[in-house]
This record gives structure tokens, sequence and C-alpha cells, in this order.
């Protein structure tokens, strides 16, 4: 039996939301770069799940553009790449059509017509994606176009995305015999407290419906056959499905780590927010994984109910994506791989694992309803100029070509096996695995960098150790590389360094360990093969320029501190492995003596905040920071990046900014020129930062709110505090 197969595939919803439309395509940028094929070549996929879709196609009734088709599908015949043609992706179709209207598996089998007449020599298509799950948001919930939240909308919409994928594939093989469909749909499952099994019963049975429409199995036996029929379904439609079946269908799966839901009466345990209901009983409805005991997440048992259910048809998983961090990314698609290989050893007819939203995807966080431009990056991170390879890419391939995979980060075990996955009281006794594999070495434990390395490589599933000065002197190249070699390191993180501007300009120790430190321990860690990251700072600019500084800018210190960070930087960029991040003024959560907190403690004593009004920056979250460059080390970056939350403005509008979002009268901020701070470092008047590699880090309004509704509640109470200072 030949192994198994790797495909590949952009996400492609083009989603209504209104009166707008949201492309997914457009967004990741998919939609202009025509060499993304060849990306997704490079992998070693066999098969692309690729979008011709209704609403890009069709811009009015009738008239189709297929320019960009074109282009793509003729550069997927010279890859040598089989397309997987899909027509509608979470979308209702062209303005003129809806999932409601009666015409649409009319109007959709047209088009699929027009599409098979261009391009017959495509064999494989997914005429709707995911019927069930689209029909439930837009006919049952009301989430997405046309927003309807009643049984019978939802049938409806069920039943018109049905008996449109089997009008289109009647159409389709018209102009191509061989055609065959790949239906796709999100195999989630329902736990429930025992009052609430009834429902569960339902909802599981509710999953199954396209599958079951198209296979023909909603016969007078069917369990949902009587709630289709007293919900606007008739029985000339479902007898209609049921005498001709897709014989041939091959199931595509989709799972995600939300996909299994529990339900929950004792509304007691959750905040009111989630609860809701079905008009007989008030429950919660919630992930699985965040109150089970016993583990949660995967494909194994999914793919097994399937295989059971549908015996007859081959399988594929369609979708394998987790919007997380990086390691986690490739944990969940590594643990897809294992489980998919695992059952094809067991005699399951498994063709293929789809890495999905290779190019990432865009504010699923909200179910496309806010657009913010919510980003979760995929194979590529396409927030610079050019896609950017990111580790899982580098997995994805070693999979594909038979290899074992050796990232240290795999070792460890995803969030949705570790304990703290629970955000609720556990339901059953509780199964957890620990954190494993080779440490992160993290130098600085008494700072503010440091301290949040390790409390983020905690939450990350990261083995570390946190190093104190004298538990290790970064100077001693030996004495490192015999760290290195008994602890198994596969990375070091600097985050030591003298922090006092003022002081450096007459202290020798921040040459030492600004300096000299960073570029002994580069030597030592590229002598041992270890990649480095260390930090340097916006304070190597003079501020002569009105736009935001990029890496490849000139550097030109004022100051002490300044000169240091720049020497260091010289020396690693020729030192193999290392990564240097310049970030500017970082404020957080936990750490209790930065600019914010300071300022806003003294708000809520009714003080008076003072911030100079004459330095710009780019004030930097400190959780955004870092989650951002352990991102880069385990990609496997090099170089300098620099990583700031995108924004340029005075620490007087930060302050003004901090203090209205806290609900403190801005009036309490008082503008002061920095000059009469007594500082003795000459700093730059403007040294806002910006990337030319790739904006990794939200927009500092989001920061900002994620940072006052983190941080504690004395800076609401006013509790007292240590005497200001910038």
């Amino acid at each position: 039996m030949a192994g198994l197969e790797l495909w590949a595939a952009p996400e492609a919803t083009v989603n209504r939301i209104g009166d707008r439309y949201i492309d997914q395509l457009e967004c990741s940028g998919f939609n202009h770069r025509l060499d993304d094929l060849d990306r997704l070549a490079s992998l070693g996929a066999r098969r692309v799940r690729f979008p011709i879709l209704w609403e890009r196609t069709e811009q009015a009734d009738g008239t189709l553009d297929f320019t960009w088709a074109d282009a793509r599908m003729a550069r997927l015949r010279e890859l040598g790449l089989e397309p997987i043609v899909g027509l509608l992706h979470h979308g209702s179709g062209p303005r003129h059509t809806s999932l409601l209207d009666d015409a649409f598996p009319g109007k959709l089998a047209a088009f699929a017509r027009a599409v098979a007449e261009r391009y017959p020599w495509a064999t494989l298509w997914t005429p709707v994606n995911e019927p069930v799950t689209t029909a439930r948001f837009s006919g049952l919930y009301g989430i997405w176009y046309p927003h309807r939240a009643d049984g019978r909308s939802f049938v409806r919409a069920l039943m018109n995305e049905v008996m449109g994928t089997a009008a289109a594939m009647r159409g389709l093989r018209e102009a191509q015999p061989a055609a065959r469909l790949v239906q796709t749909e999100d195999i989630g499952f329902i736990h429930s407290t025992p009052p609430l099994q009834y429902q569960a019963r339902h909802d599981n049975a509710r999953r199954w419906l396209a599958l079951d429409l198209l296979a023909g199995r909603v016969d007078e036996h069917h369990p949902l056959r009587g709630y289709l029929l007293d919900h606007g379904a008739t029985p000339r439609e479902l007898d209609a499905l049921r005498e001709a079946p897709e014989a041939d269908m091959l199931i595509g799966v989709n799972h995600y780590i939300t996909s299994e839901r529990f339900l929950d009466h004792r509304l007691e345990r959750y905040p009111a927010h989630l609860h809701g209901g079905n008009g007989r009983d008030r429950y919660v409805d919630t992930e699985a994984v965040r109150v089970l005991g016993a583990h949660v997440g995967g494909f194994e048992a999914r793919l097994r109910e399937v295989a059971a259910r549908y015996p007859g048809h081959e399988l594929a998983i369609t979708e394998v994506h987790i919007g997380c961090t990086r390691e986690e990314q490739m944990r969940w698609l590594a643990q897809a791989w294992s489980a998919a290989q695992a059952l094809r050893s067991r005699g399951v007819k498994l063709r293929a694992l789809t890495l999905w939203a290779a190019f990432g995807t865009f504010d699923w966080d909200s179910l496309l309803t806010r657009p913010r431009g919510h980003y979760e990056s995929g194979a590529w991170d396409v927030r610079g100029p050019t896609p950017r390879e990111t580790a899982l890419a580098a997995l994805a391939r070693d999979l594909a070509a038979g290899r074992e995979p050796s990232h240290p980060v795999l070792q460890g075990a995803g969030w949705w096996h570790r304990e703290e996955r629970h955000v609720y009281l556990p339901h059953g006794e509780v199964q957890s695995r620990r954190c494993g594999g080779p440490p992160v070495l993290i130098v600085g434990a008494r700072g503010t960098l440091g301290q949040a390395f390790a409390r983020l490589c905690r939450q990350r599933g990261l083995p570390y150790r946190l190093l104190r000065r004298e538990e290790l002197d970064i100077t001693r190249g030996a004495a490192v590389r015999a760290l290195l070699q008994s602890s198994g390191a596969w990375a070091v993180i600097n985050a030591a360094g003298y922090v006092r501007v003022d002081d450096a300009e007459d202290d020798p120790r921040q040459w030492h360990d600004n300096a000299l430190g960073p570029m002994a321990l580069a030597r030592a860690c590229g002598h041992a093969g270890v990649p480095v990251l260390t930090f340097s700072s916006d304070l190597v600019f003079d501020g002569r320029q009105q736009r935001p500084y990029r890496e490849s800018d000139p550097v030109n210190p004022l100051n002490a501190y300044g000169r240091a960070k720049a020497r260091a930087e010289r020396a690693l960029a020729r030192v193999p492995g290392s990564l240097v991040v310049r970030t500017s003024a970082f404020f957080g959560p936990w750490d209790r003596h930065n600019f914010l907190h300071l300022g806003l403690e003294r708000l809520a004593r009714g003080e008076t905040w003072t911030a100079p009004d004459d330095q710009i920056v780019s004030p930097t979250y400190v959780p955004d920071l870092v989650n951002a460059c352990l991102d880069l080390l385990v990609d496997g970056q090099q170089g300098l990046w620099h990583v700031a939350n995108r924004g340029a403005l005075s620490w007087y509008a930060l302050a003004c900014a901090a203090a209205e979002a806290a609900g403190h009268p801005c009036a309490l901020v008082r503008a002061v020129d920095s000059g009469s701070l007594g500082l003795r470092a000459a700093r730059p008047p403007y040294s806002a930062l910006t990337s030319e590699r790739g904006e990794l880090t939200p927009r500092l309004e989001d920061a900002l709110q994620r940072f006052l509704a983190e941080a504690p509640q004395r800076l609401h109470e006013g509790a007292p505090a240590p005497a200001f200072g910038l």
C-alpha cells in the first residue's frame, strides 16, 4: 500500500457578514502571489485543495471571469499538483442568491458545469465545503449570512447545499465522467452531563446529516428524518437523494480542538455570558478540552467513527490547523499524522492528510464576525514582504518525505494534553501529560524579560532552565559550552543586561553586560551549534528621521548604552545561529515597576502622572514580544529583527491613552520636556520601530487593552506603590 500522502491548501473562505464579503485569499495575499503554488509543491504535496469560488468568479449574474483561475490551474498542471476544486467555502454564493434561495441548487450546478467545461481535466471536486457547519452558522446561530436562527432556516440551508452538491456533481460528470466528490465536513463530538444526553444525541446525529444525505442513508429509519421533515425538507427531496447516492465519495474529515463540545447543566460553574439553552433546559455549551478530565483533541477517535459509519468510502484528513504558538501547531500536525498512520496500519482506507491554512488565517478567533486583522500563521507567515517559511513547513516536508521529525519541541505534549488546559472545574478524573524534551536556557533570572520568558515557556510547554548571574558567567566561553553539553539545551535566550540607561554613562559594568557578554555567549553557542537569542534596543538610533526605523537603517547611538548594544549587534551578525531582536520600551502585566504600572497607580491614588512629550517610541507589550521571539527561535530564524507593537507615540500620549482606557481623566497626566527630568543620557527624539522582515505583533491599542485586562486590581484601587521614575 502506498504511503500516506500530504495535501496542502490555503484558507479559502469567502464569507458574507451582512453586506460585506470577507475574502481570506485577499487577506493572506494568496490572491496575488502565483508562486504560492510553487511553495505548496515544495512541501512534497501531491494534491492541493484549490478554490475556484463562486463569489469570486461570478461577479454579476451569469458573468464569469476565469482570468485568475486560468493562470493558477495552468501552473498546477506544470507543477504536477492535482487540484481538488472547491466552489463554495463557508459562503452563500454571489449576491443574487443565498443558502435559502429555492433556486440555489440549480444556480450552483450551472456554475459547477461552467467550471468543469473550462477545466475538463480536473477530476476531484468539493462543490460545498462543510455543509452542516455552514448551515448551522448561517441558519441556526445567525452568525453568517443570511443570519437566521431557527430550525427551518438551518434545514433549508442544509438541503440547498446538499441538493446543490448532488446537482453540481451531475453537471460535472456531463463534462468529466470521472469527476469524483471530495466531501468535507467538520466531524466533532458532543459530550454532556447526564441530564443533557438527549441534546447530545441530537447534536451528534446532526453532524452526520450532509454525509448521510449524500450517501443515501436518510431513509425512514434515520433518527433525524422526522426532524428534517418537520422543519421544511420534503419527502421528495429526501427520496431523490436516497435514490441517487454518491457511491464513490471521498470523505474529507476536518477536526479542530474546538470541534468537541461539552454540554453542562451546572450553570454555577461558569460565567453568566456562557449560559444558554434550547428552550427546554438551560445549559452551557463550551469546549470539551477546557472541562473534561479525560484527554480530548485529535483525529484518531473521529476517524474511527467515520470509517465505521461509511465503510465503503475512502477517507482523507482535509484540514489540519490550530491557531496557537508555533510548537503547538507542530505538535497538532505531528499528532494528526501519527493518528493517520496508525489507522492506515489497521486497514482504514485513509488516503492523505492536508496541511490546511498553509498561509495562515485571519479573524477566525471571532468566526469572521470582527474583521480586526487577527492573524494566525501557518506553514508560511505572510506578514512580511514575501511569505516567510516557518518550522511548520519544515515539519510537513519531513513527514511527506518519510523522514522522522527531529525538532526538539515535538518531544513536548500539546496544551490539550497538559493539566493547564482546564479553564473550568474538571469533569471526571483528570488525565494529563507533563512537558518533555530538552530545555531552553534563559539567562537573566532576576530581570523582567527573563521572568517573562520563563512564565511563557511554562504556558507553552517548553522546558527551560532559568539562570542567575552567579550560575553562569556568559563571558566565559568554556563554561557556556560545558553547560550546553550537560543540559542538552537546544537554544539559549540572553535576557540579561544592564538596563539603567543613565547610569550606563559612567559605569563600566554596562559594557561588560551589554557588549562583551552577548558577544562571548554568541561565539560559544555558535561553536556548539546552538541558536542564541539576544536583545538590542531602539537607542542605537539617533532619532533624526521622522519615520519608523527599519532593520537596514544605519545606527548612530547617542549614549553609552546604545553604543554597547550597537557593538554587540555588529559582532553577532557574523556568528551563525544568532538572532538579535531590537525592541523598544516595554510594559507588561507582571512587572510592577514599569512605566504604565507606576503611572496608573499614581492616577488611582488621585495623583498627577508626569510624562515627557518630546520622545516618540514604540511601546512594546512584553507577552507579545516574548511570544513573537519564541516563535522566531522555534522557526530557526537568524539575523536582526525589529519586534515592537505597531504604533508610534510619545510617552505622554501613551500615558493619556492608558489613563483614558483605565477610566481616569487625562487631565491628571502632565506633559513635560525630557530635559526637566534630570536624565543624564541623551535619548533620540524619535525611535519608533517597524520591520521590513515582518510585523509580528498586534497594534499598540490592542496590546494596551490586554494589559489593562490582565494587570493587577491595584491599578484601579490605588494601592501603595513605589515612587515613580521614568
